[in-house]
């Protein structure tokens, strides 16, 4: 298990025993995460995958509760975890990606402009040293939607930002629980732009093959265990 999981596994078990109820307030982050001998990155990574499923609410300025743990509240959660554990519907979302986004970045490296291409890298650029989850799968989210746009085939460009749209949360999960994640989200995209910028289809397509494998191959990985 990796930290993250261990401060999951540790805040789910205050719930369950009922140290935690319904509507209460966790402690200060960081005498919890002094209490749970956790980092306190960890323990915000946990809340974070937490509050993805409905059971903790991070509200600004006041702190983070337990929520009401209500069936109707936790539906969408339910979903979430069925699509991971019990059905392969994000999964073959991830296998179409793999087979389309390749071919679309290999078009993108013959058509897409050079300014395209300068901003792209801005794009990369524009984030920080430690992003955020919700920042890392914000700019990936962006920086294929560009590529896409400019392959110079709007129905695949449409149906790639279908596609991804469909694995946003898997991404943001999987931000949340690999380790390493953001170091290799960014290298891989930084060989995409190179490949890109060189003017190389048959490498911008491999470099976007292995992209999208990282992540189907993390899915299921999640599946089996």
């Amino acid at each position: 298990m990796s930290v993250t999981d261990d401060a999951i596994e540790a805040i789910k078990q205050m719930i369950v025993n009922g140290e935690l109820r319904p509507g209460d307030r966790l402690p200060r982050e960081a005498d919890l995460a002094d209490r749970l001998g956790l980092s306190r990155n960890s323990l915000r990574e946990a809340v974070r995958a937490l509050s993805l499923i409905h059971v903790l609410d991070v509200r600004r300025g006041d702190g983070t509760y337990v929520t009401s743990l209500e069936p109707s509240l936790l539906m969408d959660a339910m979903g979430f975890v069925v699509d991971f554990h019990r059905d392969d519907t994000v999964l073959q979302f991830l296998e179409a990606r793999r087979v389309i986004e390749p071919a679309v970045t290999e078009m993108a490296a013959r058509h897409m402009p050079d300014s395209d291409i300068a901003d792209l890298a801005r794009l990369l650029d524009s984030l920080d040293g430690r992003p955020t989850v919700d920042q890392l799968v914000e700019n990936d989210l962006e920086f294929h939607r560009r590529i896409a746009v400019s392959c110079g085939n709007t129905v695949l460009a449409s149906l790639l930002e279908s596609l991804s749209g469909r694995t946003q949360r898997a991404r943001t999960w999987r931000g949340i629980t690999q380790e390493g994640v953001t170091e290799r989200t960014l290298a891989e995209h930084r060989a995409i732009l190179q490949a890109l910028s060189a003017r190389q289809p048959d490498v911008a397509r491999a470099a976007a093959t292995v992209h999208i494998a990282g992540v189907e191959q993390w899915l299921r990985q999640t599946l089996v265990g």
